[in-house]
């Protein structure tokens, strides 16, 4: 598979603390997710939807002009492997928390995008989630690492980051 157009991603997952700052922008439906007591400023957010996670790249597109989205799952992971083909590279992309990503869930890649991009049905019943969270076992951690979760789903070791197309 190649990437086909080139793109940027943010470093770290996005915290609460641009999470709060859409929320007092007038963004992502005033939802204040729950912290667990642990703080929020530059920790990662959690307790978000797939969806949520959508109105926050929608709020950040309409406020600086520029497109940003979720991933897609290859390109998570030609991020977390960053031209390794080892299981597991530091750069603060395993063990966070999992990351939701465009794509919908689907058991095999036999019919995967070949340029990247991602993998959408018009019935998507589960996203699919990369990376591992805190809470996660050392093999959920490496760079093949997924999962799938009804797109509903927020709880404590869910967050998720975003890309932007770049110019040519």
């Amino acid at each position: 598979m190649t990437i086909a157009k080139p793109f940027a991603i943010g470093k770290f997952p996005v915290t609460f603390a641009q999470w709060d700052a859409c929320v007092d922008g007038g963004g992502c439906d005033g939802y204040r997710p729950d912290d667990k007591g642990w703080g929020r400023g530059d920790r990662p957010v959690i307790n978000i939807r797939w969806s949520e996670a959508k109105a926050y790249a929608a709020w950040l597109s309409a406020k600086t002009g520029l497109g940003y989205r979720l991933l897609s799952e290859a390109e998570r992971e030609y991020i977390a492997r960053a031209g390794t083909s080892t299981p597991y590279w530091c750069y603060q992309v395993h063990g966070n928390v999992w990351e939701w990503v465009e794509d919908c869930w689907t058991d095999n890649y036999d019919a995967a995008p070949l340029d990247g991009s991602a993998w959408t049905a018009e019935a998507c019943y589960r996203r699919v989630l990369r990376g591992g969270s805190w809470g996660s076992d050392p093999p959920a951690l490496r760079s093949a690492s997924r999962t799938s979760y009804f797109p509903n789903l927020k709880d404590a070791y869910t967050g998720f980051r975003v890309a932007r197309a770049l110019e040519p």
